[in-house]
């Protein structure tokens, strides 16, 4: 069984009421105290003042008879006060009241100057004996036992009605405090609420909602953030997967649908061996570049997940740059465009998927450049870092398209789509290669000359090492 509400609100308000009553009963317990002493004091300055008061009366009187005139004229309207005086002998001189006191007050081994406390009849009193000087009969110095007590219920019932006066109001101001705290804390979780209920509204048509940041309490801000934040990314991954599935279908739509139309071209009448395996071979090359697409694919997926498996070891970029222009020569020599290295820097890589970054860099130039053009690869080593940039002279690529021309996917332009059989993977591939590695990627295009430029972090002097 939970010995707390699973609410938070009514948890802070179950608090802030918990500790309402507990500083208010803390306060009256402090000043219950304190009244209690200084009715205390009050009743022993009543005391004292009554013993001053007889002891002027004596000192004045001229005979017992006289005495007692005073002392009843005197004590008039003291209705809580009773006296006893006594000689020497025990012998009662004087008493107002005497059934305030018990025996053990009326006793003769009392002693003189103490203050006493003592219940009776259902009451409390409090008592005071001292010794006078007063005249016998004869006008001769005599000592008498002042016996002086008073009636305290009517402090003690002061007292109980303040208390009970008091924890009624704990009580109503616990319920206060409770009622108070959970209506601040109703409004103060209020953004919570909106996140749940955002939360509970998302859905992939639903990605563009926000909570307003500006009305966020302090300390929720952060999470309100946070979630605007986290919907932003859902809502891009979304609209890039959606764009990457709209993209593969289109992409996958023409091969299969060049297999389909070429298989019932074959089906439509009888063919010999010879035209049989002209369709097989046309298939084939449709199956390959499927598979190329599905592959590049496969690979951009383990990319993003952290999955692509790659050892480290120091890579000669020009090295490199050299065997795939040998590579690509034959290519280079249709299109008529010549090839030039410069440079030389070494970085610490794979070797197989950096050199299958530069071999997209390098086709993709190829596939773009003029005839009788010159692709330029230059290779420079500064402050950390190795640059290798790829510079065919070619259409120029719209300055709006630069920004997503590493997309999966994306094409520059039409021109540029008609220029090849690629799927539009390449430069995503590339670009992934290059990030994983710890470097960057970019592209310049202005007047037909076209830049692609890696940035990668230079080989250390420990030399290679297995990641």
């Amino acid at each position: 069984m939970r010995a707390w509400p699973g609410s938070l609100t009514a948890r802070l308000a179950l608090l802030f009421a918990l500790l309402t009553a507990i500083v208010l009963v803390v306060v009256v317990l402090v000043q219950g105290h304190a009244v209690e002493g200084h009715l205390r004091e009050l009743d022993d300055h009543e005391l004292a003042g009554k013993v001053t008061l007889i002891k002027n009366l004596l000192h004045h009187a001229e005979s017992s008879e006289t005495l007692s005139r005073r002392l009843d004229d005197a004590f008039i309207g003291h209705d809580m006060l009773a006296v006893v005086l006594r000689d020497a002998e025990g012998k009662v001189v004087y008493a107002l009241r005497p059934e305030f006191f018990g025996e053990p007050q009326l006793a003769d081994d009392s002693t003189p100057g103490a203050t006493t406390v003592w219940d009776r009849g259902g009451k409390q009193y409090l008592g005071l004996e001292t010794t006078v000087e007063a005249l016998d009969s004869l006008s001769r110095p005599t000592r008498l036992r002042a016996l002086v007590g008073l009636d305290l219920s009517h402090h003690l019932l002061f007292l109980e009605q303040v208390r009970k006066r008091l924890w009624i109001d704990i009580f109503f101001a616990a319920i206060i405090a409770a009622l108070f705290a959970l209506f601040a804390a109703h409004s103060g979780l209020a953004p919570l609420r909106r996140v749940t209920a955002t939360a509970r509204g998302l859905s992939a048509e639903r990605l563009g909602e926000r909570l307003p940041e500006r009305d966020a309490p302090s300390e929720v801000r952060d999470l309100v953030v946070a979630f605007n934040g986290m919907l932003e990314r859902l809502e891009s991954s979304f609209r890039r997967l959606s764009d990457f599935s709209a993209d593969i279908a289109h992409e996958l739509r023409t091969p299969v649908s060049n297999l389909m139309t070429q298989t019932e071209v074959a089906l439509s009448h009888t063919r010999n061996a010879d035209e049989y395996r002209d369709v097989l071979a046309s298939n084939l090359e449709e199956y390959e570049r499927i598979a190329r697409m599905v592959s590049d694919m496969l690979f951009l997926a383990q990319a993003e997940n952290g999955h692509l498996p790659r050892s480290a070891e120091t890579v000669n970029l020009a090295d490199e740059a050299a065997a795939l222009i040998d590579f690509y020569e034959a290519l280079a020599e249709e299109k008529g465009v010549q090839i030039a290295l410069t440079g030389e820097a070494s970085v610490t890589a794979d070797r197989l998927m950096m050199r299958r970054a530069l071999s997209n860099l390098l086709s993709n130039g190829l596939r773009h450049a003029f005839a009788g053009s010159m692709l330029e690869i230059s290779i420079t080593a500064d402050t950390g870092l190795a640059t290798l940039a790829v510079s065919n002279r070619g259409d120029t690529i719209p300055s709006d398209q630069l920004g997503r021309i590493f997309e999966r996917f994306h094409r520059a332009s039409p021109q540029r789509h008609r220029q090849g059989e690629g799927a539009g993977l390449g430069l995503a591939i590339t670009r992934t290669i290059v990030e994983t590695h710890g470097g960057r990627i970019g592209v310049t295009s202005d007047a037909g000359l076209t830049t692609f430029a890696l940035h990668l972090p230079l080989a250390s002097a420990a030399g290679p090492e297995t990641a």
